[in-house]
């Protein structure tokens, strides 16, 4: 589907409302049976710390992988906004990593508090940029032709 300038912007089309509103309930819901089935240990949420690690990395594969494949149009974008915004914004949740750490600082506990916050946010970007490292290093075998050895 082209674009013009009356196009609205996708943050005003329902279908694309309707994609991040499904995958955002498809991913919380995932996050809340992980973390029912998983609960914290000793007031440290470990489930939801490799949520937001598994949740980053996806984002940064799937990202990165998009990036490269044509414009942010079409199957893209709503592949994008699903998966993207939708499932991965709902699965991970820094929201409940802030609660959880200043829940941990109010009682006391700064070491527990300050190192659950920082291995989080560190996971996390090690996590993203390893993601988006993967796709890329997908996307260059990929390239090669297979006959050849070389460039396609």
């Amino acid at each position: 589907m082209s674009e013009t300038p009356s196009t609205p912007p996708p943050h005003l089309r329902w279908r694309f409302l309707g994609l991040v509103a499904l995958g955002g309930a498809i991913g919380t819901g995932v996050r809340a049976a992980l973390a029912a089935a998983l609960p914290s240990v000793d007031g440290i949420s470990w489930t939801i710390l490799a949520i937001n690690v598994v949740g980053a990395f996806c984002l940064g594969l799937l990202l990165e992988s998009l990036a490269h494949a044509g414009p942010d149009t079409g199957r893209r974008r709503a592949l994008r906004l699903f998966v993207g915004t939708g499932v991965l914004g709902g699965f991970t949740t820094y929201s409940t990593l802030a609660d959880d750490t200043a829940r941990l600082l109010d009682v006391g506990r700064w070491g527990a508090g300050t190192g659950y916050a920082l291995l989080s946010v560190v996971l996390g970007l090690v996590a993203a940029a390893a993601g988006a490292w993967i796709a890329g290093a997908r996307r260059s075998r990929g390239a090669r032709d297979p006959r050849t050895g070389g460039a396609r």
